[in-house]
């Protein structure tokens, strides 16, 4: 039995380069020949084919000889002549090799997207960039173990990220959708963390206390100082970010403090401001808050 994974054909090319754990280049198309060669020491040639070392036998004498085993023997034994252990053992082999080089082509083919590794005595470790609006953030590790099962033996993944979760459901099937999956947790909290930081950091003149989150970036609370008609009124807001696949709240409420009720000018503001928080980034809000004070001061001066 032959398996073939097609990792080197899924990633668009069978001649893509990756740095091995020596540090060299190796080719996936020479790996692709390679599998190509040891399988055809295992099929017999097409009829009309000339035999010899273009059939995988290696001389035509040895072709005669098995040519004549198999017309003096029956179908029976021609199938019992097959080792079934070591025919299991190529097949064990074919297996590894085969996700070895799915990670391998799968790293090479989106190794802009964030996503690189490198080839270790145990397998592969993966390298996993965030962005968020074109800024790089932090990276993260995971050091597969390629055997069977497939295991993680090492890596620096938050312990808020659902690692475990993520392994049980792909990790063993899917090892690309693993990537994949684990890149978009890991994207979506930096991106929170980064708006949070962006806040309290070019921000800070619009809190009026602390900026409250948890270690995950998925619940934001924090009371600001919004400006109207050269008033300015205290507005509190919670941020909850149910999906932490997202970079944006899914629960957005924003409240007054000290008075019962809002002129309806107030409430207007304060439920655009809902919206706000919703539909774009935390800095791009307050952004926005910054050039209206701005233009505000402008009319002033004129």
């Amino acid at each position: 039995m032959f398996l073939y994974g097609g990792g080197a054909k899924h990633a668009g090319s069978d001649w893509l380069g990756f740095e091995g754990e020596d540090g060299g280049n190796s080719s996936l198309g020479c790996v692709s020949q390679r599998r190509a060669a040891r399988k055809s020491r295992f099929l017999l040639p097409v009829p009309g084919q000339l035999p010899g070392k273009a059939c995988g036998f290696g001389s035509l004498s040895r072709w005669n000889w098995r040519i004549l085993s198999v017309k003096r023997a029956g179908p029976e034994e021609v199938e019992a002549s097959v080792e079934p252990d070591q025919t299991f053992e190529v097949s064990e082999q074919e297996v590894l090799e085969t996700k070895r080089e799915n990670v391998k082509s799968i790293l090479q083919a989106y190794r802009f997207t964030g996503l690189s590794g490198k080839l270790t005595s145990r397998g592969v470790c993966v390298s996993i960039s965030t962005a968020f609006e074109g800024n790089l953030l932090d990276s993260y590790f995971v050091d597969i173990v390629i055997q069977k099962p497939l295991r993680i033996h090492h890596h620096s993944i938050p312990v808020f990220i659902p690692l475990e979760e993520i392994s049980a459901k792909y990790l063993q099937t899917n090892i690309q959708h693993f990537l994949f999956s684990l890149c978009e947790y890991l994207n979506a909290y930096s991106g929170r963390k980064y708006q949070a930081d962006r806040l309290q950091r070019d921000f800070a003149a619009f809190l009026a206390g602390p900026l409250q989150r948890n270690s995950l970036c998925n619940l934001l609370s924090f009371t600001y100082k919004a400006e109207r008609s050269g008033q300015s009124f205290p507005f509190c807001a919670r941020l909850l970010y149910k999906d932490i696949t997202r970079t944006l709240p899914t629960d957005v409420t924003v409240t007054y403090q000290g008075m019962d009720a809002l002129s309806t000018s107030w409430e207007e503001q304060r439920a655009s401001h809902e919206n706000l928080f919703c539909t774009k980034s935390l800095h791009q809000v307050f952004a926005s808050f910054a050039r209206r004070e701005e233009k505000l001061d402008m009319n002033l001066v004129y």
